[in-house]
């Protein structure tokens, strides 16, 4: 596909205005300490699984996300640890569930703890889900997530799943294989933008790895993304005519970009040059907007795909720079 965003040296440089909506820090704030909804489960639970494997403990997890509500996952434990575990919290790409609990084995492999979340409601495309989205919509929203509940910061869809995704660190720093102080977020396109969110709504994360970023700048993906998610923006917006300015107040309030500001741990991003679905000077927006240490690595030839497995190899060696002093392929172990 041929470029079709700002070039490579403009990028580096787009610092657009994006003025922070009012009380976005006591929003936030005041999400994040709601109380649990009456009969709501306190603790996570894990269920250990055999899936077959020998090197590679996996537990079924259910963990008190929004309200209480239970957040389902896959936590991989690699075997013989005998000390607290460095941990990788991943979100998920729009549209896919946790899947199997077989299918993503690599950070265990490399001796992390890592936890993937189901995201509420989600699991259609290329991996299943097990977690019910039960939160408030009012009709007329576009089909997929990103026009739900747009009516107000309080109803909105991404209200609900940043909370879990807080929950979820939040998790993996009581529990007892886990040291509390090496946790880092990732994840793929709308997981990148949970990422980024989680980096500035929690403090002391190790590291975040927002992979070709989703939820960045939303309005300017709104304008000039050509395939989905974004496009639900657009399609919404042009059935509800006069709504454009309040649609996107409500969504400042959750841009990953925004987010961004407040984060300090370090960073590591990828962003792809020719991805129609995140364009890459949104994706900008966020890097150049992050207030901690970061890097990035361009691709400049791909699109959604991003780096796929050479980032892999990337973000690997980027973990384990993080942790010096560690035993060289025994990051996680200790």
């Amino acid at each position: 596909m041929p470029l079709a965003d700002l070039p490579l040296e403009d990028c580096h440089a787009y610092r657009p205005e994006l003025p922070l909506p009012d009380g976005f820090d006591d929003f936030w704030s005041g999400t994040l300490s709601e109380a649990l909804l009456d009969g709501a489960p306190d603790k996570p639970r894990y269920e250990q699984v055999d899936c077959g494997l020998t090197r590679v403990r996996t537990y079924d997890v259910s963990i008190p996300g929004y309200g209480g509500r239970p957040v389902r996952g896959w936590l991989h434990m690699p075997v013989g640890a005998t000390e607290p575990l460095g941990c990788v919290v991943e979100y998920l790409g729009y549209g896919r569930g946790r899947g199997l609990a077989h299918e993503q084995l690599m950070w265990a492999c490399a001796g992390y703890a890592h936890l993937i979340m189901d995201t509420r409601g989600q699991g259609w495309s290329t991996a299943g889900g097990d977690t019910d989205d039960t939160g408030p919509g009012a009709a007329g929203t576009v089909p997929g997530f990103l026009t739900r509940g747009i009516e107000s910061p309080e109803t909105y869809y991404y209200r609900r799943v940043f909370t879990d995704a807080v929950r979820c660190v939040e998790a993996m720093r009581e529990h007892p294989e886990i040291d509390p102080s090496r946790i880092v977020v990732t994840g793929v396109s709308q997981g990148g933008g949970i990422a980024l969110a989680v980096s500035g709504l929690v403090e002391g994360l190790a590291g975040v790895m927002p992979d070709v970023p989703f939820l960045c700048n939303i309005p300017r993906g709104a304008r000039i993304a050509g395939m989905p998610p974004y496009t639900e923006i657009a399609a919404y917006l042009r059935l509800h005519r006069g709504r454009a300015e309040s649609v996107f107040r409500t969504l400042a309030y959750f841009d990953a970009a925004q987010h961004a500001t407040r984060a300090t741990a370090p960073a590591l991003f990828s962003i792809a040059m020719m991805d129609e679905i995140c364009p890459p000077s949104t994706c900008f927006t966020a890097y150049n907007r992050y207030a901690g240490p970061k890097d990035v690595r361009v691709y400049g030839f791909n699109g959604h795909e991003g780096g796929g497995e050479h980032h892999r190899a990337e973000q690997l060696a980027w973990v384990r720079s993080l942790f010096p002093g560690l035993p060289t392929g025994q990051a996680g172990l200790s």
